[in-house]
């Protein structure tokens, strides 16, 4: 009798341990804020990098995607699945890194999170430095050299005195952006005239109107506009001015050049931070918060020879990327 349950209670136990066995495959999340070149350019290198270091989708590692198109409420469902279910969580953009930091806190839950296609994350309280972010938050932005994409202002146009920045006005990584560029222009002697959009319907309206009234324009990297960027081709070649945009994806869907970011390089990057916490363990509070210091220069040579501007040779000659 003894034997028999001594024989049940080792039976019992085995099947609690395989009960309580952990699974293998990390559970990643991704939120992406809407489906457009950059962001997604972003998140493929992310998920490239990692399977180059033996995270499989599929074998070791689970990914699972979701992306709200914007929409505020759908956004936060999703964020709060992705915080219950992941054991890593990456957002691209600001609005969805906002979201994931907020639903880890109300959860009480301190996964890893990173974030990418941020453009200020310190103003916007994501992280407390770049440096020595804290928490469990780090991640990568996408900072442009605004300085170097208001040169090419006198570049395209030298005898241009006025400039019109549009962005829209819910975007905080649009607005840091529009008031940098505000001040690099004013340096160089620029009048600048600063509208913003509630929504892409404003956009044909008031960036047609202020195309009227400015000699170029200046749009920040910008997700709603990003996705409209066929209005902005038409305005440039019916008013005949250039528009230099924040990042290179948009000059092929209507912008006139850019010195930007290369989001797949830059989700890359963010691959190696979550590399660096599932491969060695470290802490996000512990990885500082980065950039790329290297631009591409992206010329659409087909739309500003259509509204004849001149493009100086040596633009040409240092361009990435020509599109004709």
């Amino acid at each position: 009798m003894k034997k028999l349950i001594l024989l049940l209670l080792v039976m019992i136990g085995s099947l609690i341990l395989v009960g309580c066995k952990k699974d293998d495959v990390i559970n990643i999340g991704i939120l992406q804020y809407l489906e457009h070149n950059a962001l997604s350019a972003a998140r493929e290198g992310f998920i490239e990098r990692l399977a180059e270091e033996g995270f499989v989708d599929g074998e070791n590692i689970k990914i699972t995607v979701f992306n709200p198109e914007t929409d505020t409420s759908t956004m936060s469902l999703q964020a709060k699945e992705l915080v219950r279910k992941s054991d890593l969580i990456l957002a691209i953009a600001t609005p969805t890194a906002t979201a994931v930091v907020t639903e880890a806190k109300e959860q009480g839950k301190n996964i890893p999170i990173l974030f990418t296609a941020v453009t200020d994350p310190v103003d916007a309280k994501l992280i407390q430095s770049n440096e020595n972010p804290g928490g469990n938050v780090t991640g990568t932005n996408d900072m442009n050299p605004i300085d170097l994409q208001i040169g090419l202002v006198k570049k395209l146009v030298p005898e241009a005195k006025k400039l019109g920045i549009v962005y829209t006005g819910s975007e905080s990584n649009s607005e840091v952006q529009a008031n940098i560029a505000k001040e690099e222009a004013e340096k160089v002697g620029l009048e600048v005239v600063m509208k913003t959009i509630q929504s892409v319907n404003d956009l044909q309206q008031v960036a047609g109107q202020l195309a009227s009234s400015v000699d170029c324009l200046y749009i920040p990297t910008d997700n709603a506009i990003a996705g409209a960027m066929g209005v902005i081709n038409q305005i440039v070649l019916e008013k005949k001015i250039p528009a230099i945009v924040g990042e290179p994806n948009v000059v092929a869907t209507g912008g006139s050049i850019t010195y930007g970011v290369n989001y797949k390089r830059l989700g890359r990057e963010t691959a190696d931070m979550a590399i660096q916490i599932l491969k060695h363990g470290k802490s996000p509070k512990d990885i500082p918060s980065t950039g790329l210091s290297e631009y591409e220069l992206v010329i659409n040579k087909k739309q500003l020879d259509a509204i004849g501007i001149t493009i100086p040779e040596d633009l040409l000659d240092a361009a990435d990327q020509i599109i004709e």
